[in-house]
């Protein structure tokens, strides 16, 4: 058998495939998201994020521009993979109230995947305030939750379920005060705050809610 011939060494390792463009970014993407929940935004710099994902840095520099750009990605796959389902299911619920519950419940869930979530919010909006402009071209695919909140409260204020008439309320005013003071909460309890647990949190939005749509959630 010539050399040519020779079946290959099984001791060798393989050569690695090639991996597609989008696939590589993607892979970048969710490296990013592990570290960034593992050591926060703060800590983490271009050669964490290469040594997680298995590639240089040079590789990650070519697919994203800074870590706030990949910060953007992450921040859009972790609204796809958290926010993606719920809103779904909202839009295809009839019920207006169990609707609102179902958006809002979420939230406050005590589970490691609902600290994560609020630990890449949190990093993000401490970001975004240092630099709006990273946000600005996002802002739509981010800000899906609000988005669905804004067609509940509408659907509400249709069928009679809700009322904002009596105080004027815009329904796009009440779901983005709504968003500012979730974010709030959750970045309370992510530090901490004496008393505040996921259940007192949603106690508080259930009190928010009766008071600007006049619906009793508890």
């Amino acid at each position: 058998m010539s050399a040519e011939q020779q079946a290959p060494d099984p001791a060798q390792p393989k050569p690695r495939a090639r991996q597609r463009p989008e696939v590589r970014r993607a892979m970048i993407v969710l490296a990013a998201r592990s570290v960034i929940v593992r050591n926060g935004l703060g800590a983490t710099g271009l050669r964490d994020i290469a040594a997680e994902a298995g590639v240089s840095v040079g590789t990650v520099t070519y697919h994203f521009g800074s870590v706030a750009e990949i910060l953007n990605e992450v921040v859009v796959l972790e609204t796809e993979r958290f926010y993606g389902a719920i809103v779904a299911a909202v839009d295809a619920e009839p019920d207006p109230a169990t609707a609102l519950r179902m958006l809002v419940e979420p939230l406050f869930d005590d589970s490691e995947e609902v600290r994560q979530h609020w630990r890449i919010w949190s990093d993000y909006w401490t970001a975004v305030a240092r630099r709006p402009e990273v946000a600005e071209e996002y802002a739509e695919r981010i800000r899906v939750w609000e988005a669905c909140l804004v067609r509940v409260i509408r659907r509400g204020v249709d069928t009679g379920t809700f009322d904002v008439s009596s105080d004027g309320i815009d329904p796009s005013v009440v779901a983005l005060k709504l968003a500012a003071y979730s974010d709030g909460v959750a970045t309370q309890i992510a530090q901490n705050a004496p008393g505040l647990t996921n259940a007192v949190a949603l106690t508080w939005m259930w009190e928010f809610l009766a008071q600007h749509l006049g619906v009793v959630l508890r």
